[in-house]
């Protein structure tokens, strides 16, 4: 394993993920059932948000910007519900998984010297409190705007069981998952 991607994956542990593991980009498979979802409106998010479908762009172009990267970092936060119908619950997970993501990424930005990066987190980007694109305005914060691994179609159940990463950590909690791409 390349040095650097193993101190991501401990880093990654450090900022409170759960699981993480280091993925060769060439081994991702894509299923168009999971942008189905978003093109279903199952988040709420479609054509309401810059980073979501159609505004991100078709499938075939992030697929093409995914490609372009050798390896990356998956990483897993969980978080206990008081139910299965704690939808409060649900959004604070999200939430604290993208503060996560978040503090990851800067670090990543500040600390290791890679050409490029490509974050994708969990459901739409919630950068801004209100996205421009319900006020037809361009995005306000092009550098911090994230689209989601599922807008990609990205099989994010195979890629979590090709790491040894469970989808399902057990009855009444959410597993939220985030990839960053990564060129040396």
């Amino acid at each position: 394993m390349n040095p650097d991607m193993e101190k991501l994956t401990l880093l990654a542990k450090s900022l409170g993920a759960a699981h993480a593991a280091t993925i060769d980009v060439a081994a991702i498979q894509f299923n168009e059932d999971f942008r189905t979802q978003c093109e279903q409106n199952v988040c709420g998010s479609f054509n309401k948000n810059w980073m979501c479908p159609p505004a991100v762009g078709s499938i075939a172009e992030l697929k093409e910007k995914v490609l372009t990267f050798r390896q990356g970092l998956l990483f897993q936060t969980v978080y206990q519900l008081e139910s299965s119908f704690d939808w409060e619950g649900m959004q604070e997970g999200t939430s604290e998984h993208t503060r996560i993501f978040r503090e990851l990424w800067d670090k990543l930005r500040r600390t290791f010297a890679y050409k490029k990066l490509l974050p994708l987190n969990v459901g739409p980007c919630t950068y801004c409190g209100r996205c421009a694109f319900l006020d037809n305005l361009e995005c306000r914060f092009p550098e911090e705007a994230v689209w989601s691994v599922e807008a990609s179609g990205i099989d994010v159940i195979a890629l979590e069981k090709s790491c040894g990463i469970p989808y399902n950590n057990g009855e009444n909690t959410i597993s939220c998952v985030s990839l960053i791409l990564v060129e040396p």
